[in-house]
């Protein structure tokens, strides 16, 4: 029997400003439970669908980025919606935006992408009770173990962009 894709699936932010479509099916989807993601979502927790910025294509408004700070030190830029300031997805200084992490919730239809792990779980709020088959992570967790075949083919596939986008920062630190 086949399937019909759910793809692409579309999302966008409170006032309808600015919207998204997701061309395929995310690397994965993280919950995170970080004190980080409680507070920067004022929740207890972020639910991220992590894809390549070119499976994204932007059908709305082009969003506001906001730099904010991160665990890591090296911040992380937001991308929010100019009128209504809804957070549709960030970029983690390591891919730069290569890589964005969307916000499940601001898809049309979130039940499509439900979690694939949780990470930071030794955070996360005790009445929050895990249920399911996605495995819970105390901390971050093994790729390799985790993600996909398909996942991980398309991560070395970007990895090169990667590579030159880090160098690319170091070089114009000199």
């Amino acid at each position: 029997m086949v399937t019909a894709s759910i793809y692409p699936l579309e999302g966008g932010c409170d006032c309808g400003h600015l919207r998204y479509r997701l061309l395929s099916e995310p690397l994965i989807v993280h919950c995170c439970h970080c004190r980080w993601c409680q507070r920067e979502s004022g929740a207890a927790f972020a639910l991220n669908a992590v894809i390549e910025a070119d499976r994204l294509q932007n059908v709305g408004a082009e969003p506001e980025m906001v730099d904010t700070p991160s665990a890591s030190g090296k911040g992380q830029l937001f991308a929010r919606c100019p009128t209504c300031r809804v957070a549709i997805w960030s970029n983690y200084a390591g891919a730069g935006p290569l890589l964005r992490f969307v916000r499940v919730g601001t898809l049309d239809r979130p039940d499509h992408l439900p979690p694939d792990i949780h990470i930071y779980t030794e955070s996360k709020q005790p009445w929050v009770k895990l249920v399911g088959n996605a495995p819970v992570m105390a901390q971050y967790y093994d790729r390799e173990q985790y993600w996909s075949a398909a996942s991980l083919t398309r991560r070395v596939a970007l990895l090169p962009h990667i590579q030159a986008y880090q160098a690319s920062l170091k070089k114009a630190q000199l």
